[in-house]
């Protein structure tokens, strides 16, 4: 990473934190009132049946140390990539309008970069065309060939109906994100502790899901202490199958379309406080206004979705199996705020023999890269093999700023060991949240670091800065 990009970053955070934090006399300033009415029609007297809308915008702005051999949008070797984009922008509308049923629509666009993000078949130009353009002003004549600005396209996240049938089951379908495996695999997008998720608890993402969500039939509900959810779901039919591995020789599994319907589910044993199971999202931080402690367990199974290939170039069929276990802690610690958040997950993935997936969030390398990752920062990141993942997170005493807002450092440890590589890997994040609003309006800062692969051993390792902002209604 470039000495003067770091001192850029850390010249701007110093900054905004001189500008917000300069001492001085504040016995006459009224505290800043950040509280408002949540965006909600009300459809009778006392507000039990209601529409509620929430509307969030995630922005990043990055500085990537590229993988080896990335390439830029010119075609020529790049140095440290930096860009401004949106993460997300989504909009929520969940109506209760009788206590036996609910609907929910969902819908936005993700990762919109300044070199990608167009709508399909719009590749590196965007919605290329040619356009006439007067390239004579005397004459108002003549045209040159242009590419359009951007456009992503927006498309639904969640679309589902729900009906009551007893206090403890409730009953969905439609594309929906009650996932199973994991609590992080049914995360919410509004509350991440860490600029965002690790990926990798959504192991089918945009394949056979659409950003995490697939056709389904869900149940959910509470027995006792224990949080639940389970669904049968018909994924999104893709891929063209696996090969074989001539140079290794070795099959290589990979994503089938097949009409096969998959289940899953995940359940928590809620020791403490119980957790809102109204709506699929999980919440990251609760920033010490909860006691939580969770255990939990889930599964995904979608049968013969994978092939490879033998020696003998027979079709060999495979089932995705997957597998989570998980503990969740959110405490507070004092009577001044101080709060830990605390996270861990075991998954057991099995896609097939040496499956895998690299991906790059934000991604704006080209080229092929000279290393396994690809381009950019691009790593490898789902696949078949065993990844443990865990997260901490320590909000800071509430006078710390006064009325300036709350921080919470964090880091996280990923060790992944998959079947493709001959090494394992670790990785790690750091990072911090100010709170201006809690997660109403908050500004994230992370370091993440990740491994480099060459020849199915890991060789090294490269770095990215990322800033967020957020904001939600």
């Amino acid at each position: 990473m470039k000495p003067k990009i770091i001192a850029g970053i850390l010249l701007f955070l110093w900054g905004i934190s001189g500008h917000l934090y300069a001492q001085r006399d504040k016995s006459q300033d009224p505290p800043i009132d950040h509280s408002y009415k949540p965006l909600t029609l009300k459809m009778n007297e006392d507000g039990s049946k209601y529409v509620r809308f929430i509307i969030w915008n995630q922005i990043w702005a990055h500085a990537t140390q590229p993988n080896p051999g990335t390439l830029d949008i010119q075609g020529n070797p790049s140095g440290t990539i930096t860009d401004i984009g949106i993460r997300r922008a989504r909009v929520l509308a969940v109506a209760q309008v009788s206590p036996r049923f609910l609907i929910l629509t969902h819908f936005g666009i993700n990762n919109q970069t300044f070199a990608n993000g167009g709508v399909p078949a719009g590749g590196a130009t965007g919605n290329g065309g040619t356009f006439p353009v007067a390239v004579n002003p005397d004459t108002g004549t003549g045209s040159i060939a242009l590419s359009s600005s951007k456009k992503p396209q927006m498309f639904m996240h969640d679309v589902w109906t729900e009906y009551k049938i007893s206090d403890w089951l409730y009953a969905g379908a439609g594309l929906h994100y009650w996932n199973g495996i994991s609590r992080f695999s049914s995360h919410s997008t509004l509350n991440f502790m860490a600029v965002d998720a690790p990926i990798f608890n959504w192991p089918n993402i945009e394949l056979t899901d659409q950003f995490a969500r697939q056709f389904g039939f869900y149940a959910k509900g509470n027995l006792s202490k224990i949080n639940y959810r389970v669904a049968l779901n018909k994924p999104f039919a893709v891929g063209a199958g696996g090969k074989y591995d001539e140079v290794n020789q070795r099959e290589v599994a990979f994503n089938l379309a097949t009409d096969n319907w998959a289940t899953q589910g995940y359940l928590s044993f809620e020791f403490l406080e119980k957790e809102s199971n109204k709506l699929p999202y999980f919440v990251g931080s609760y920033l010490g206004t909860k006691k939580v402690f969770n255990l939990g367990a889930g599964w995904y199974f979608h049968p013969e979705s994978t092939s490879s290939k033998d020696a003998s170039g027979q079709v060999k069929m495979h089932d995705t199996r997957l597998y989570g276990l998980d503990a969740f802690l959110d405490m507070p610690l004092s009577p001044n705020g101080l709060a830990l958040t605390s996270y861990a997950v075991w998954y057991s993935y099995d896609f097939g023999p040496n499956y895998l997936r690299n991906i790059g969030i934000m991604n704006v390398g080209f080229g092929a890269g000279t290393t396994q990752n690809g381009p950019g920062n691009a790593q490898p990141t789902i696949g078949t093999g065993s990844i443990f993942y865990t997260l901490h997170g320590l909000l800071l005493p509430s006078n710390l700023l006064k009325d300036k807002g709350r921080l919470q450092p964090f880091v996280a440890l990923t060790y992944k060991d998959f079947e493709f590589h001959q090494d394992s890997s670790l990785q790690y994040d750091l990072g911090m949240n100010y709170y201006i609003n809690g997660h109403q309006a908050k500004i994230t800062f992370q370091y993440s670091q990740r491994p480099l692969f060459e020849n199915f051993m890991k060789t090294g390792s490269a770095g990215e800065f990322i800033l967020q902002t957020q904001i939600f209604l």
